[in-house]
């Protein structure tokens, strides 16, 4: 039979509080060692994905550096597949990296780069001071000019002293003595102006001045009769200055200022004695645009005759400048010559002339050689045409209004500058100049052309037009019949009363 043991309630009690004890102290260890492995995890899958992202970094890295020293290495085939237009300074990369056979040509290349922009720098900064010396040479040279320009100021005749003839004297005074002559009796301003004024009536005592340069500064319709009228005396002047012996140039220099040139280009070389310089020119601008000075103006000119030898205009043309480095020239026979030939007239002449150019050049004018006949040929569709739309527009009357636009006052500015110069002039541009009538044919063919184009597009017109439109005739239409055909088709597009 088995034996029993009997405990007691106390000590039973007292066992059962130390199991549950023992049971709770480990769940606490059980949890706390949860949470000491759950940490550990987590820092060392910290840890681990730090050092994936730190080897997928360098690999990267590796892998770069190797794609670039690859594409230094490429060809040009595999260059001209990745680009079509590959940048230069790559393709001066790559082509000195194959050169060189590795990469250690890369920093040489840049190197380089930063010694070619110090180089250009360094460049730059001497260009400007090799510019700064050109100026101040220049300028020396200039003031030389200006020097020997007034060692041996001329003494200029103007024949004519009305507006322009006025207005070129005032310069030339600066510059030399003048004379000036002309049929109504100037007196008063000349002395005004510090010139000698000489009654046209004298033509032999304004010659016995002493003129070194004759301007003719008439009319283009009073040109020819002026220069006619002058030819006996020059001549005479010229025997004179012969007997008196020790002339180097008996004859004086001749120019013309008329706005067309092969007219008076003509008179001259026809009229003139031989001993005659001819200078051909053409100032364009007047009075008005050039009251506050010649600057940037230009200036056109043709040598025409020197010492006798003509020279041959189709040497001189619209885009050659004035040089004076340009010794050489051909006569109109074809002959070179060369202003250091054995004439001292030749030199002389040559000097004359540059002196005279020299004024206006150092007035500020643009200075422009053109022969005679290319002048003409720009002229009739610049200058003629300019005056001639003037005077079109100036025969409709044309008056401010009180809402007038920029266009339509430059329109007005036009009539008014065009309008203030005498007829005679727009007629002496018309009739002396070959080319006016040409122009002339080509505006009516072109207003002849707008209009048609207006006839055209108002009968292909579907919409509706004004109500005045049905009840006068447009314009446009050169007869009734015409007119009233027009209206029967525009009726058709009508909406019914």
């Amino acid at each position: 039979m088995a034996r029993t043991t009997i405990i007691p309630v106390e000590t039973r009690k007292e066992e059962q509080r130390r199991l549950l004890h023992f049971h709770r102290i480990r769940e606490t260890g059980a949890r706390w060692r949860y949470c000491f492995m759950t940490r550990r995890t987590a820092s060392l899958l910290l840890i681990l994905t730090l050092g994936v992202c730190g080897v997928t970094a360098a690999f990267a890295t590796m892998s770069s550096s190797t794609n670039n020293s690859n594409s230094i290495h490429m060809n040009d085939s595999s260059s001209s597949s990745s680009s079509n237009n590959p940048h230069p300074t790559r393709v001066k990369i790559m082509k000195m990296a194959q050169s060189d056979g590795n990469d250690e040509s890369l920093p040489s290349v840049v190197g380089q780069r930063k010694k070619q922009n110090k180089d250009g720098i360094g460049k730059l900064e001497e260009l400007k001071k090799k510019e700064a010396e050109l100026a101040r040479l220049l300028a020396a040279v200039r003031k030389e000019k200006l020097t020997a320009l007034r060692s041996r100021p001329l003494t200029i005749g103007v024949v004519g002293f009305g507006r322009f003839g006025q207005f070129i004297a005032r310069t030339f005074a600066k510059h030399g003595r003048v004379v000036v002559t002309s049929r109504s009796d100037y007196t008063d301003i000349a002395e005004g102006m510090g010139v000698t004024y000489v009654p046209l009536s004298d033509p032999a005592s304004f010659l016995a001045q002493g003129l070194d340069v004759i301007v003719v500064a008439v009319s283009i319709l009073s040109f020819d009769d002026t220069v006619r009228s002058f030819v006996t005396h020059i001549q005479a002047d010229i025997e004179t200055r012969l007997l008196e012996g020790g002339i180097i140039l008996p004859g004086p220099l001749v120019v013309d200022v008329l706005s067309v040139k092969e007219h008076p280009r003509q008179v001259l070389l026809d009229l003139l004695p031989p001993e005659c310089d001819i200078l051909c020119t053409h100032p364009m601008f007047g009075p008005d645009s050039g009251k506050n000075g010649w600057h940037r103006l230009n200036f056109v000119y043709e040598r025409t005759r020197i010492d006798g030898v003509i020279i041959d205009p189709t040497t001189t043309t619209m885009t050659q400048e004035r040089s004076f480095d340009n010794d050489s020239f051909v006569d109109s026979k074809g002959g070179i010559h060369n202003i250091h030939e054995n004439s001292d007239a030749h030199i002389e002449g040559m000097d004359r002339m540059e002196r005279f150019l020299s004024i206006w050049e150092e007035e500020g004018c643009r200075m422009v050689a053109m022969s005679c006949r290319e002048h003409d040929a720009y002229a009739a569709n610049s200058q003629f045409i300019t005056h001639l739309m003037g005077r079109i527009l100036g025969e409709q009357g044309l008056k401010p209004t009180p809402i007038d636009t920029r266009g339509f006052e430059s329109v007005l500015k036009l009539v008014d500058t065009t309008t203030t110069d005498s007829f005679d002039l727009f007629y002496g541009l018309y009739k002396y100049n070959q080319n006016s009538l040409d122009t002339i044919n080509k505006l009516r063919d072109a207003m002849e052309g707008v209009v048609e184009n207006l006839r055209k597009m108002e009968k292909e017109d579907k919409s509706n037009g004004p109500t005045w439109m049905n009840q006068k005739k447009c314009g446009l239409c050169e007869t009734d019949e015409e007119h009233s055909e027009s209206t029967e088709e525009e009726a058709k597009y009508l909406p019914p009363n």
